[in-house]
Formats: structure tokens, C-alpha cells, sequence
């Protein structure tokens, strides 16, 4: 149960693969006292299947269909960190939705960052290709700007993770005691 004394508005963690959204999620979701959601891995639960199977089995438009779905229905309401997959606010609309139903942070990390928290997972589809750093690049530049409209954007390249919950945190609290729903989005380094 949430403090009381705290907003039980969602908070959804946006940005980048390998941004440490899971991380920072879990954490996030114990301080509050509120339920984790990881949308790539309830995707794979209801699919009874690994992202990247999903993707060499139905293609990413059903992938992207099916995170559209889990943030309409698959989680409460209120009282839940929702750590999104990297693409599912690349989505037209997605990121006015989210607004809609809650707080939103932006994690990010710089592309070496990110390649080197990405490497040894297989079940990154996007990055199955023979030049990985390449293919990110081209990534986000294409997913920049829209997770620069996401909200508060917050670094997460060599700060100890104590120190990035707690911001996360921070800008939590303060965003949702002003949140009136699709509010502007703010910047926070």
C-alpha cells in the first residue's frame, strides 16, 4: 500500500534500451510501495514468448500493437511503475497517452553506454545485426527528439544507481503533485 502522504499517480520510465529502466524501475516501485510492471516482459508473458521470437514470428508492427495494448489495459490504473520498452513511446500518440495516465521520466545514457549494458543480451531483435553500434546510432537519432518530449530526462551514465532512484524519485513526487494530466513536459539533468 502507498504512503498516503504520496501522489499514487503511475510513473512510467521511458527512453532508450539499455538506459536502465528495469533497474531504476524496481528500485523505484520498492521505495513507493507500488507494483513493477516491465512492459517487454508482460508482452512475453501473455505471448509465452522472448521478444525476439515475437519479432522473427509476427514482426514488430504485432510488437508494437501489443505494447499499445499493455498500456491501455495491462496494468492498474494507479500505484504502479510501468518500465516501458525502448520504442513503445516512438509510437504516434503513445507518449500523449502516457501523460494522460501519469508521470513520466525519460532515462538516458550516452550510445557506448548503452552498447556496452546491451552486448550480451540476445534478446535485443533490434540490435541483431553485424554493427550493433551502427544500428543504435541510427536508432536514436531517429527516437531522440521524441524522448526529449517525454518529461523530465534523466542521466544515467556513471551515477550510482542509490543516486539516480532517488532523483527519479524527486521529480516524481514534484511532477505529480502539479500533474493535471498531459501537463507540459520539464527537464531535469
Amino acid at each position: 500500500m502507498a504512503n498516503p502522504t504520496q501522489p499514487a499517480l503511475n510513473l512510467y520510465l521511458v527512453g532508450f534500451m539499455g538506459t536502465g529502466k528495469t533497474t531504476i524501475g524496481r528500485a523505484a516501485a520498492n521505495r513507493l510501495h507500488y507494483q513493477l510492471f516491465d512492459s517487454d516482459h508482460e508482452i512475453e508473458r501473455a505471448e509465452n514468448s522472448t521478444i525476439a521470437e515475437i519479432f522473427a514470428e509476427k514482426g514488430e508492427a504485432y510488437f508494437r500493437q501489443r505494447e499499445a495494448e499493455f498500456i491501455a489495459s495491462g496494468h492498474p490504473d494507479s500505484q504502479a511503475v510501468v518500465a516501458c520498452g525502448g520504442g513503445l513511446v516512438v509510437q504516434p500518440g503513445m507518449l500523449d497517452r502516457l501523460r494522460t495516465k501519469g508521470v513520466v521520466v525519460c532515462l538516458h545514457a550516452s550510445i557506448e553506454t548503452v552498447l556496452e549494458r546491451t552486448s550480451t543480451n540476445r534478446n535485443r531483435p533490434l540490435l541483431h545485426v553485424d554493427d550493433p553500434m551502427t544500428r543504435l546510432r541510427e536508432l536514436y537519432a531517429l527516437r531522440e527528439p521524441i524522448y526529449r518530449r517525454a518529461g523530465a530526462v534523466i542521466l544515467t551514465d556513471h551515477r550510482p544507481t542509490s543516486e539516480i532512484i532517488s532523483h527519479v524519485l524527486r521529480v516524481y513526487r514534484r511532477e505529480a503533485a502539479e500533474w493535471g494530466g498531459a501537463s507540459p513536459p520539464r527537464r531535469s539533468r
